[in-house]
């Protein structure tokens, strides 16, 4: 604790204030007793480092009496009383005669939370504050690289919400202390974590929605690492990505401003847009990661990995929601968000994939949309889409000997194995083969924070341990389109 003596005082002031508003309340929930309980303890850590810098500051002035007049006090007096004598106020001292002053120090340790004053400050200032040490915290935290760094940095700045909402995540689950203790649960070696790594998850689990497990370690979230690392699901790399703080994340949308030609000292017309609010919400999605003893033992870094792991099972289960997903109880696809619309575009030849439905499709996406357009198609397709000139006429896409090329009339080729790669004449079915579009118009909303529950053994079928420990994972997520005009898909439907 790098408290000065007043700025100590203050403080104690500050955790009063606070105890004594939580204990007027007639009935308190299951947040206010967390606080007045962490309150609580706090206030005794505060008040016993308060009596130990009295303790050191009147020590000091008994050897300073017995020597000369005009000695210099010595560093810790100076610490002690924050630059200035026991009576005076040095919370906001100057940070140049006095280094230890708040305004200076406090974010030396941007999780330590209690150099934060509370009482007085509005939720808006409150917000600011964790923002700004949540943003500190960020350069500081331990098993992050610079692209995480980033990402994280712009998630707090873009999508932290008024009460600091995210910000309160990223300073509970970023500190040394809980990495530690995060990775000893993961090693299985709970039994090793200390008192002050303890606290550091009790105040994690405090931010939680549910009643157990431990969330991952911000620098290790998944939402962070897919983001910062590049996603193997090309959906992600073209959709607009959001961060949701709710069940559900609200948007705003309309269609395009109307403007008219008016004469001079003529009425203007009504040229007013319709706004609509999309909605995207947000749904669960769980995981299980299974480890014998023998590999968690000889695993050098099981943190790391456990980590690599939950991106990978993340980002597989999420590629083939993004496109056909059901919208029940997961996200909706963009094939199933179109299916049976006005977006969807039908071959020139029924049951037919020829070269003229590429043009079809492009040509039917309205102009605003195509400037930021990409293509979408299995692999299968784009190498049926090669195969439509083999002359090297002007339908020649290119040659066999090379891969998929990355454009297709001038647009980005993306990948989706999720998509149909093949259909056939002989039964009734819908084949959505080519899809094409402005993809910023397909919404990716993610809940920050995804929770791991760990478990020391795993049992057989006869109820005895089979020599595993498991992570049970589990995060939520959401996806639709907001704007199906700004998408066409090709259904080479096939009849009986």
């Amino acid at each position: 604790m790098e408290l000065s003596h007043p700025q100590a005082k203050i403080r104690l002031k500050d955790i009063e204030a606070e105890l004594e508003r939580l204990g007027a309340k007639p009935e308190l929930t299951d947040e206010d007793e967390q606080q007045f309980d962490e309150l609580t303890r706090e206030f005794g850590e505060v008040d016993q480092h308060r009596r130990q810098l009295e303790r050191m500051a009147a020590l000091e002035r008994v050897r300073t009496a017995s020597t000369v007049s005009d000695r210099r006090p010595s560093a810790a007096a100076v610490r002690a009383t924050g630059g200035t004598s026991l009576g005076q106020d040095g919370y906001d001292a100057d940070p140049i005669l006095n280094p230890d002053s708040v305004e200076d120090a406090r974010f030396r340790n941007p999780w330590d939370l209690s150099e934060m004053r509370t009482f007085g400050q509005s939720k808006a200032q409150i917000g600011r504050e964790l923002r700004a040490r949540a943003l500190s915290a960020v350069q500081k935290m331990g098993g992050a690289s610079d692209r995480v760094r980033s990402t994280a940095t712009d998630i707090i700045e873009r999508w932290d919400d008024g009460d600091g909402r995210i910000s309160r995540m990223c300073l509970a689950t970023s500190s040394p202390e809980y990495m530690r203790a995060w990775s000893k649960m993961a090693a299985g070696k709970g039994h090793m974590i200390t008192p002050e790594e303890q606290r550091a998850l009790e105040r994690a689990m405090s931010l939680t929605d549910s009643a157990g497990g431990y969330l991952v370690p911000f620098q290790l979230d998944p939402t962070v690492i897919i983001t910062s690392n590049g996603s193997a699901n090309f959906m992600r790399t073209v959709a607009r990505q959001v961060v949701a703080t709710g069940d559900v994340w609200n948007g705003v949308s309309s269609g395009a401003v109307s403007w008219s030609w008016d004469a001079e000292a003529a009425q203007v017309s009504d040229d007013s847009t319709t706004f609509a609010q999309p909605t995207v919400p947000v749904h669960k999605a769980a995981g299980f990661v299974p480890i014998s003893i023998e590999a968690l033992e000889d695993e050098a870094n099981v943190t790391q990995e456990v980590a690599r792991l939950l991106a990978f099972g993340r980002d597989t289960l999420e590629a083939a929601a993004f496109i056909t997903g059901s919208g029940s109880g997961q996200p909706t696809g963009i094939i199933t968000a179109l299916a049976g619309g006005s977006s969807v575009v039908s071959p020139t030849t029924v049951e037919t994939f020829a070269a003229a439905d590429v043009y079809k499709v492009d040509g039917a996406l309205p102009a605003r949309y195509r400037q930021g357009a990409s293509w979408m198609a299995n692999r299968a397709i784009y190498n049926l889409i090669r195969q439509f000139d083999t002359q090297g006429g002007a339908q020649l896409w290119e040659r066999i000997g090379a891969d998929v090329p990355p454009m297709l009339l001038g647009r980005r080729a993306l990948e989706s194995e999720d998509m149909d790669g093949a259909f056939s004449a002989a039964a009734t079915a819908d084949n959505f083969l080519l899809l094409y579009g402005d993809f910023s118009n397909y919404v990716i909303a993610d809940r920050i924070g995804m929770t791991v529950e760990f478990l020391p053994h795993l049992v057989g079928a006869n109820q005895r341990p089979t020599g595993q420990r498991g992570w049970y994972a589990y995060y939520r997520v959401g996806a639709d389109s907001v704007n199906d005009a700004a998408f066409r898909v090709l259904n080479v439907a096939t009849t009986a």
